[in-house]
């Protein structure tokens, strides 16, 4: 198949002084572009392991993400999540998401995007250590909505500052979270989302977790957690949220990685009653039990009776 041609509507979306963010910024535009034409045409899938996907436009943007990042910053390592390695020792290293929400898709369901963030990693820091992140960039092409944040600049949406939510209890919150598509068995995320979902206002799973991020940023959700996640998920998020005025930890307060094992992001006022109840569900106090199937049935043959 041949690639769809696309182009970028103008860069409108982010404030000159976000300069590293601003040329990150087109090159998300134009890979958010090509993924938008694929999507409208529909793509050829398949399978890397038992259950992820992957498709021609995944790869297709990574290729194009790749060339023009290494052209506007020839200096700078690339690690992309479809295996882009370039300069990775070097000082600045961009993660890259070329298609965050794979799922979505090429099931035709339209809420995924493009995620490139940027670590500075000065010399001498150890290899397991976490840089700095200074840039991110987040762009959904179903929507045309491109966030944008850079160290000490804010975090912005189509040129517009947001900030993060100022809901304070977490029984008015709208949170979110995922869950993983291989080893589903082996995560025990379903029991957190029970116990959220009770406790809140509700719980989304729309399955992109760089846009999870981004809707935090931005008031749109409260909270965020996610057990198992990668740098090319996270690094421009975990930007986004800190420059919007939230938290990004760990979910027992520990400063976030980029390893992205254990994500909690809300808007700092929820991180209290958050991560005691990691507290308590780790230590196995105060759950409720989710009926089984045949308890329920039971159940209701009572209330019939």
């Amino acid at each position: 198949m041949s690639e769809p041609q696309s182009g970028p509507r103008p860069l409108d979306g982010v404030p000159k002084q976000l300069e590293i963010a601003a040329r990150a910024a087109a090159i998300a535009l134009e890979a958010g572009a090509l993924i938008r034409g694929y999507f409208e045409r529909g793509v050829a899938t398949e399978y890397k392991g038992d259950v992820d996907l992957v498709t021609e436009a995944d790869r297709a943007s990574e290729k194009l993400i790749t060339e023009r990042l290494s052209a506007a910053f020839p200096d700078h390592g690339i690690y992309g999540e479809e295996g882009a390695r370039r300069r990775i020792d070097n000082e600045y290293r961009w993660y890259v998401d070329p298609l965050d929400g794979t799922t979505n898709f090429a099931h035709g369901f339209p809420v995924f995007c493009v995620s490139l963030g940027l670590e500075r990693r000065p010399p001498g820091l150890a290899a397991g250590e976490d840089g700095e992140l200074v840039a991110g960039v987040i762009y959904d092409p179903t929507r045309d909505e491109l966030f944008s944040a850079q160290k000490g600049q804010g975090a912005w949406l189509n040129g517009r500052r947001v900030h993060v939510s100022g809901t304070s209890h977490l029984a008015e919150a709208l949170l979110a979270t995922g869950f993983p598509s291989r080893k589903r068995h082996a995560s025990p995320n379903i029991h957190f989302y029970q116990e959220f979902t009770m406790r809140s206002h509700g719980v989304r799973r729309a399955g992109a977790a760089a846009l999870d991020l981004a809707y935090t940023a931005c008031g749109r959700l409260d909270g965020f957690w996610e057990f198992n996640l990668n740098p090319w998920d996270t690094a421009a998020g975990a930007l986004m949220v800190q420059e919007a005025g939230g938290s990004i930890t760990g979910f027992d307060g520990a400063p976030f990685r980029l390893n992205s094992r254990e994500v909690l992001a809300s808007n700092g006022l929820l991180d209290d009653e958050m991560m005691a109840l990691f507290a308590d569900m780790f230590a196995g106090r105060g759950l409720q039990p989710i009926p089984t199937p045949a308890e329920f049935a039971a159940a209701r043959a009572r209330g019939a009776g």
